[in-house]
């Protein structure tokens, strides 16, 4: 083998290599993998050509390059405060925070230039706006409702960038001093005023039960002399039922005999005493012991 065909097979070899290199660069610049938490924006001639997902793609090697690789991960922007006026004129400082996360990146890289700024700035103007149309006490209690409002605002106005608001939190709402010292003495007030009708609903509870008490003990002697006049009355018709049965002498017989106990409950007392009687007593007396004679 002389030496040009030693060249040659060595130009070969060599060309042979180049071609596989060449190859092999192709294969490596055409091939992109993404990663699963990003998104890459591919531009030919500085122009926007494609959006490349997560897993294993294809580009032109040479024409095409990834200019931008944008993370599609959830994002927090860092807490910001601003300052608002409500509607009833009180100052109120608040810490808002929101997450977002970019799912257009051809919008979010071509159409704004500091996205964290646009989005804070943007939230600052809308928290001022939703909470001048609301009273303080409306902040406080409907903090919720404020929340998905504002959240629902930020959505709307940074739609144009690609960006999806996922959550907005309000942190916190502070008050100047003045205003906290006002509210002090409100809530004072306020637990003061609960607190005496507190006392009078009790008082009022106390007067209402001595009520039914003395009403309940009221009805009680009703009932017990109600009672005994029924039983008053149930004897007073046996008396009767007896007396139409047995007749008047029954009646007198029956006098008769108490009148005469009722003397011997006299004589028996012990000392000397001396009873006087009316005329007609001793002979009621007479009368009496004649009955009972005869009764014998």
């Amino acid at each position: 083998m002389n030496e040009e065909q030693i060249f040659a097979l060595l130009t070969g070899n060599v060309v042979y290599l180049l071609g596989a290199l060449l190859l092999i660069v192709i294969i490596i610049k055409g091939v992109r993998i993404v990663p699963q938490s990003e998104k890459h924006v591919v531009e030919r001639f500085g122009r926007l050509h494609s959006v490349l997902g997560p897993g294993i793609n294809f580009v032109v090697p040479f024409l095409d390059v990834i200019a931008h690789k944008i993370s599609i991960l959830e994002r927090q922007l860092p807490t910001a405060s601003q300052d608002a006026i409500t509607r009833d004129n009180v100052l109120v400082e608040v810490e808002t925070s929101v997450f977002y996360r970019i799912v257009q990146p051809e919008k979010t890289v071509y159409r704004i230039r500091d996205v964290d700024a646009a989005i804070s700035t943007t939230v600052a103007g809308i928290v001022r706006a939703e909470i001048g149309k609301m009273d303080l006490d409306d902040v406080q209690s409907n903090r919720n409702q404020l929340i998905a409002t504002i959240k629902a605002s930020v959505e709307d106005a940074v739609d144009n960038w690609g960006i999806e608001v996922t959550r907005a939190e309000i942190l916190d709402v502070n008050l100047d001093q003045a205003t906290r010292d006002a509210m002090l003495q409100q809530l004072n007030a306020e637990r003061e005023r609960r607190a005496q009708v507190t006392r009078a609903e009790g008082q009022k509870r106390a007067v209402e039960l001595s009520a039914d008490a003395e009403l309940y003990a009221a009805e009680q002697v009703a009932k017990a002399r109600r009672i005994q006049a029924d039983a008053e009355a149930y004897a007073t018709e046996v008396v009767a039922a007896a007396i139409k049965e047995n007749g008047l002498e029954a009646a007198q017989y029956q006098v008769a005999l108490k009148q005469v106990e009722a003397l011997n409950a006299l004589g028996k007392g012990e000392g000397k005493q001396t009873i006087l009687l009316p005329a007609n007593a001793l002979e009621a007396f007479g009368d009496a012991f004649k009955m009972l004679k005869g009764g014998k």
